[in-house]
């Protein structure tokens, strides 16, 4: 299970070491391979491979007549980069994923349970601001009752 937030930074070939906390389970779950996609929200989803599979199968089989189903299909999937820890525990980040999700040297990564999500700093810390909208009453309705 992945939780917490990391503040790293890129090197200069767009690697990524993987927090220490984190490298234990993923050599075990996955050796070490990884799947980088694409998110909407302009952050980029990083999966261990057996997590990432059902998912893709998932979306795989949904209905590509439909446009937007179809171009789900072809942000996430078709975005999809395979890539695999090295001997430093780093992994790389394609230049097209770099791009579309706007990282620079800072960037965080954000455990989200069985993925990361990584960020631009600077967007991440936006999204913090976003989150914190809610104690101003803007909360959605499925959370209301939710208690933690």
């Amino acid at each position: 299970m992945f939780r917490g937030v990391t503040q790293l930074s890129l090197d200069t070939k767009g690697r990524l070491a993987i927090p220490a906390r984190y490298r234990d389970e993923l050599e075990s779950s996955c050796s070490g391979h990884l799947i980088v996609t694409v998110d909407p929200s302009k952050c980029l989803l990083i999966y261990p491979q057996p997590a990432w599979e059902p998912i893709e199968q998932k979306l795989n089989n949904l209905a590509s007549f439909n446009p937007t189903t179809r171009s789900l299909q072809r942000l996430l999937v078709g975005n999809a980069y395979d890539t695999n820890m090295d001997n430093a525990s780093r992994i790389l980040i394609s230049s097209p994923l770099r791009q579309f999700a706007g990282l620079s040297k800072d960037v965080v990564l954000v455990g989200q349970g069985t993925k990361f999500e990584l960020w631009d700093e600077t967007q991440w810390n936006l999204q913090i601001e976003a989150a914190l909208a809610f104690k101003d009453g803007d909360m959605p309705s499925e959370l209301e009752g939710f208690s933690l």
